[in-house]
């Protein structure tokens, strides 16, 4: 198998730098990973480069912040009462976690006012996106056995059990 196509074993080599706000950057130190490709899935803008490339093969690409973590929504940004809150736990800057009626209950402090709390119910990772430099190290036929396995790790994933 020369191209990355559908069911390929791919191996690639990286480095990521995450945007966490605007020209600020946080990059992570080199990474392998090996997946089957199109039965593992990756974020879209990857697969796009990675389609019918060969063995040395460099990229570059920016992966937006909606094939990641999504986009900040500025109407998860609200003001709730601070009644039924655990005040010790009202920090600005810190997350707010809290189990009521069996559900967690998860925020961002903006802002405690007297009888309010300013909060964002946002993702924490939100709105950022990422910039990947990698290369293409390997490819071969997946096996049977090893797509069988992907698909049922995928399978286990969608229900919450992986």
């Amino acid at each position: 198998m020369d191209t990355i196509r559908q069911d390929a074993a791919v191996t690639i080599r990286f480095t990521l730098k995450t945007e966490i706000a605007p020209g600020e950057f946080k990059e992570q130190p080199e990474t392998a990973v090996a997946f089957i490709f199109g039965v593992e899935e990756q974020v879209p803008a990857l697969e796009a480069a990675l389609r019918g490339a060969v063995v040395g093969q460099k990229f570059a690409l920016h992966i937006p912040a909606s094939e990641i973590y999504g986009e900040r929504d500025p109407a998860l940004v609200r003001e709730i009462p601070k009644q039924g809150l655990i005040r010790q736990r009202l920090q600005e800057g810190k997350f707010y976690r809290q189990m009521k009626k069996g559900s967690l209950v998860s925020f961002k402090v903006l802002e405690v006012r007297q009888d309010t709390v300013v909060v964002d119910f946002n993702e924490p990772m939100a709105g950022i996106s990422a910039f990947i430099d990698g290369e293409v190290t390997a490819i071969r036929p997946a096996t049977e056995a090893e797509i069988a396995e992907a698909c049922e790790t995928r399978r286990r994933k969608k229900i919450g059990c992986g």
